[in-house]
């Protein structure tokens, strides 16, 4: 009986080990890009991430990716209810009581190589094709990571209609403390 138990113990205590270990400390380089969520719906991918730009700010962004072609999002500029209620703006918001603070405006970036136009409706839009919205932030204080969320708001359309807008629709996402990159 003390024999086995010489055997299994040191398996016991590497599988204990291995599942109650600390998530590792983030390496973000000044141009690296942390992914943080990946979201779903009405056609549109969104994927959360966290970047570091070489004076050691921090942004987190949102890229919206319509998943048909020459589907386009509405301007983060529209009202929230659309014009006339046609349209849905396209934006990223911090959730209330966030351990995140914004450290600056939003700003958008089209990968499309196409400027943005206006519809039938006069509604501003963004060329089909993604869009990324990026916040600069500031990291809450610590040495660990904390679970927050992030808010997206967006309506996709294409030549064959419009998809249900997704309104204020909270994303999940852990996020490094200050702490880790000190």
């Amino acid at each position: 009986m003390k024999r086995i138990s010489q055997i299994i113990f040191p398996f016991f205590l590497l599988a204990l080990i291995g599942t109650t270990s600390c998530q590792p400390a983030p390496v973000l380089e000044p141009g690296q890009t942390l992914q943080l969520a990946t979201s779903a719906e009405n056609k549109v991918e969104v994927t959360i991430a966290l970047t570091r730009d070489a004076s050691g700010q921090f942004f987190l962004s949102a890229t919206f990716t319509p998943q048909l072609l020459n589907m386009h999002l509405y301007s983060r500029e529209i009202p929230r209810n659309g014009v006339d209620g046609v349209g849905r703006p396209t934006l990223l918001e911090l959730a209330e009581g966030s351990a995140l603070k914004a450290n600056g405006e939003v700003t958008e970036s089209i990968v499309s190589s196409q400027s943005s136009s206006f519809d039938a409706e006069g509604l501003l839009l963004y060329p089909a094709g993604p869009v990324t919205l990026s916040l600069p932030v500031l990291l809450p204080d610590g040495n660990d990571w904390v679970n927050d969320q992030v808010i997206v708001t967006y309506m996709a359309c294409d030549d064959r209609g419009c998809r249900a807008p997704v309104q204020q629709k909270p994303i999940a996402i852990k996020i490094p403390s200050m702490g880790l990159f000190q």
